[in-house]
């Protein structure tokens, strides 16, 4: 079995199968498990297959010697971290001291049914980011997440009621909404790597427009822009509306309309010629873009300074 792991990605469709396989203790609900590092051991040996879940995942590691890897890209953990991952996501330690703090909880979505959370967990934008995008957390703010961590844990161990679920749900939604502001933080506290990237987006986006990529390779995607950049598209997005108040499909229809702008002025070229230059397929979306974006037709745009 932990050879086949090893070697093939295996897909957990409950709580229960995942913590059997790892010789953990069976959950306290089959649809919730909060794995407490300081009650179960959690080794290297564990961690070190490859497998997705049909759950959600979050976990706080707060051990240095932790090295994790999403994709084909390993990380390390200088500080830990909290990190999230959505269902079906493929997730694979490398190595982890035995001595790693911290905690690993699990959250089926049929836990969520009939709750608001089922549908508002899907804004919460971290679920999409990767591995090497944890929030770092400061002192307070571990006491904060760990202390809600500890709660949920409490609930779990307390006998089944009436309100046992609504409980739980509202520790779920106060973790998340806690992690939220405190990723809005890291955006600000790490401004200067923020910048740094947000230099480099700007100078992508300018080479893509200023050379021949566009009429090669069509108009840049987020997701394009993102790989090039090897950070996760809603990463990217977040980032880039704490620093600027606007997203990334945002920051490429203005770099667009900068350069189309620049075109119409400085040459003759007819607007489908603009057009297929920019990476358009048609010009007809070229020309509603450039109106909706200017009021003006890229016509009328050329001739007001004739």
């Amino acid at each position: 079995m932990k050879g086949e792991l090893r070697n093939k990605p295996r897909l957990f469709r409950s709580i229960s199968e995942l913590q059997r396989t790892f010789g953990l203790p069976q959950p306290l609900h089959p649809l919730i498990s909060l794995l407490d590092y300081s009650k179960v051991r959690i080794t290297g040996e564990m961690l070190a297959a490859t497998f997705a879940m049909d759950f959600y995942n979050i976990t706080y590691n707060e051990s240095a010697g932790c090295r994790m890897r999403y994709g084909q890209t390993t990380y390390d953990f200088e500080q830990g971290g909290l990190f999230f991952t959505s269902p079906g996501q493929p997730l694979t330690g490398v190595e982890t001291y035995d001595s790693t703090v911290g905690f690993t909880l699990l959250l089926h979505p049929d836990f969520l049914r009939q709750y608001s959370l089922a549908t508002k967990i899907k804004n919460y934008g971290f679920f999409s980011y990767s591995v090497s995008e944890s929030l770092h957390l400061s002192d307070k703010e571990r006491t904060i997440i760990t202390g809600i961590a500890k709660n949920i844990g409490d609930e779990l161990e307390t006998a089944i009621d009436d309100f046992s679920q609504d409980v739980l749900i509202s520790h779920l939604e106060l973790l998340l909404n806690y992690s939220q502001r405190f990723y809005k933080r890291q955006f600000i506290t790490r401004k200067s790597i923020h910048n740094a990237l947000l230099e480099r987006f700007e100078d992508l986006l300018y080479r893509y427009f200023n050379d021949e990529t566009a009429s090669q390779k069509g108009l840049p995607t987020v997701q394009y822009l993102a790989d090039e950049l090897n950070v996760s598209p809603r990463y990217l997005g977040d980032m880039l509306r704490a620093l600027t108040g606007q997203n990334t499909q945002q920051h490429i229809h203005n770099k667009l309309i900068e350069k189309a702008k620049e075109v119409l002025l400085l040459n003759e070229l007819s607007i489908g010629e603009i057009a297929y230059q920019l990476g358009f397929e048609h010009s007809q979306s070229f020309r509603k873009l450039f109106k909706s974006k200017t009021q003006l037709s890229p016509v009328e745009f050329r001739a007001s300074f004739n």
